[in-house]
């Protein structure tokens, strides 16, 4: 268990928020530096994300901010730290990869605070971070262990061969992953996702997480994958990664998961291909003889993921194209033309007892997460899972 922090350390950091607040992305961007000079630490991250305006540098500086300012009431980041270590474990971090941190995080803010970095303030920042990265090494370890040791678990990574390729639409292709040993895999909660540790030609190591659009099953996972443009991860996957490639895989990990157990209604609500976890779901939901409504946002059947069986798993399922074709018009094959607003959501669903489940695009999440609070909607009823690094939902 980590030891309380002292009070000093307490003080000392609570008076650099406002610095933290000021500097916090240039400390950021120069952690990120010093850390992706190391080959294993670099292989850790999507370098998509480090570049321009990088969700991630934002995410980071508005969680060490966040520590900061509640070092006194860390209860409040239990979620936060929940969420960090489910994605730490689907990575694969081990205690040694912290010391890496903390030498390029108070180095950092050396480098970027420069005198106000007191020998004083570096203690203090020393201190508070081990006392953290301490409760999530705790936290990772309990998961680690949980996975190793449930039917069909395992640590670390294993060999996964793709048995089958499906062509979903015109971007999308999913892959059924079967168990290169040919024993039981881990059944895995609805919404989780994989890792992968991906060898791609001409590239340096690439991690990436895809949820796992399948039911749970001791004998295979379904991950269906969006091709990016300039994406190096799922250009590969789509363009090489032919029926038979072996690929690593860690255990089924992440914190966005449907509930198990409960009577209350259920509301689906994903954009594009937010949908992977949702198939998951509703084929669970409909294998327990449970019900839900499914709500889908796409651009138009071009881009339309599973409709066949997202249909027939859903109690109700209602489909929005933002930007249908004549022919989808005259196949009526979709029910809303536009996007899904929180005033359709208001008026449509239970607001006043349904627990909502939501992934997609940052915007299209905003909009659905305060939307459905602004309709009254407690928070503890809705549920959301981000693609890449999560980040606080705001208005804007």
């Amino acid at each position: 268990m980590a030891q309380p922090l002292s009070q000093t350390t307490i003080d000392t950091v609570k008076a650099t928020v406002p610095a933290m607040a000021q500097h916090g992305r240039g400390i950021v961007a120069e952690m990120y530096n010093r850390l992706l000079t190391d080959p294993e630490i670099r292989t850790l991250f999507n370098q998509s994300h480090q570049n321009g305006d990088s969700p991630q540098h934002a995410a980071l500086t508005n969680a060490i901010l966040a520590y900061a300012q509640n070092i006194e009431n860390l209860p409040v980041m239990a979620a936060a730290v929940e969420r960090i270590a489910n994605k730490h474990v689907g990575l694969q971090i081990e205690p040694r990869h912290y010391d890496h941190v903390a030498s390029a995080l108070l180095g950092a803010i050396e480098g970027v605070l420069k005198e106000a970095a007191t020998g004083e303030v570096i203690r203090a920042w020393g201190e508070a971070y081990w006392f953290l990265a301490n409760i999530l090494i705790d936290r990772e370890e309990q998961l680690y262990q949980e996975t190793a040791t449930s039917e069909g678990g395992w640590r670390g990574w294993r060999e996964f061969r793709i048995d089958r390729r499906i062509q979903e639409s015109a971007d999308v292709m999913s892959f059924i992953l079967k168990p290169a040993d040919g024993k039981p895999v881990l059944k895995h909660k609805p919404g989780q996702y994989l890792s992968f540790d991906l060898e791609v030609p001409g590239a340096d190591k690439l991690r990436r997480n895809y949820s796992i659009s399948s039911g749970p099953s001791n004998e295979f996972y379904r991950i269906t994958v969006k091709r990016e443009q300039g994406g190096l991860a799922s250009t590969w996957l789509h363009e090489q990664a032919v029926e038979g490639t072996v690929i690593n895989a860690a255990a089924p990990a992440g914190e966005f998961f449907l509930k198990s157990g409960l009577e209350a209604e259920v509301v689906l609500l994903s954009a594009g291909v937010g949908l992977t976890p949702m198939i998951s779901m509703l084929e669970d939901l409909a294998a327990n003889s449970r019900s839900a409504t499914y709500l889908h946002a796409t651009q138009n059947s071009r881009h339309h993921v599973m409709p066949d069986m997202a249909r027939s798993l859903s109690r109700r399922c209602v489909t929005f194209f933002e930007d249908p074709s004549a022919e989808d018009r005259e196949a009526a094959n979709f029910d809303v033309e536009g996007r899904i607003t929180p005033e359709w959501l208001a008026r449509n669903t239970s607001t006043d007892r349904a627990e909502y489940y939501i992934c997609g695009p940052k915007g299209f999440m905003a909009m659905a997460v305060n939307g459905l609070k602004a309709a009254g909607v407690d928070e503890n009823r809705i549920f959301y899972e981000f693609f890449g690094p999560a980040q606080e939902l705001d208005a804007a």
